[in-house]
């Protein structure tokens, strides 16, 4: 948490107003995707930035011995505190500094996807479909606050999706998205 801390005070990791209940915001809040789906496999962490939930997911995947975590950040300042993050603590994982739209064609095996205050879920269902198209056993998790309905209602416009509802268990109000079987309606 000091080192997250740290960095947060150079490059902006969060939001300053996080900083003082970060442990409870950023990494309980974290872990709960690894609590939801605690079976190793190859990870795609979007928009990593702070390494929430990626670096947290690496950190669990390092205590059972299997399973990657790909974090995708295409700022290279916040890639350097990622990579530094998971060399200190010896998470399963590695940083790929491009943008999220060049992860599918740069990350072949993808058996989850996470994401954390990245985007509206319409978009994150974009940011799934070119690794959904290669894998029809994807899962993705995301991490939503009080308007999520609305969210939902928006990307159902465009997607078909199974979902799941995991009601947090940190934030009152939100909640862990987790989608499969996603389909481009238009």
């Amino acid at each position: 948490m000091a080192l997250f801390q740290k960095w947060s005070k150079a490059i902006n990791l969060s939001a300053p107003s996080t900083l003082e209940d970060a442990w409870r915001r950023h990494v309980s809040d974290s872990a709960q995707v690894f609590q939801i789906q605690s079976v190793p496999g190859n990870w795609v962490d979007l928009g990593s930035g702070g390494g929430f939930p990626g670096v947290i997911t690496a950190i669990f995947l390092a205590e059972i011995g299997a399973g990657w975590v790909h974090l995708v950040e295409s700022n290279n300042k916040k890639a350097a505190f990622l990579r530094t993050a998971l060399r200190e603590t010896g998470g399963r994982g590695s940083v790929h500094p491009i943008r999220i739209e060049s992860a599918a064609p740069s990350i072949s095996d993808c058996d989850f996807i996470s994401a954390r205050a990245l985007a509206e879920l319409d978009m994150l269902c974009n940011y799934m479909a070119p690794f959904a198209e290669r894998n029809e056993k994807l899962r993705a998790y995301f991490h939503k606050g009080r308007d999520y309905r609305a969210e939902i209602a928006k990307a159902h416009g465009r997607w078909r999706f199974d979902l799941v509802e995991h009601n947090s268990a940190v934030e009152q109000d939100s909640v862990v998205l987790e989608v499969s079987n996603l389909q481009r309606l238009v």
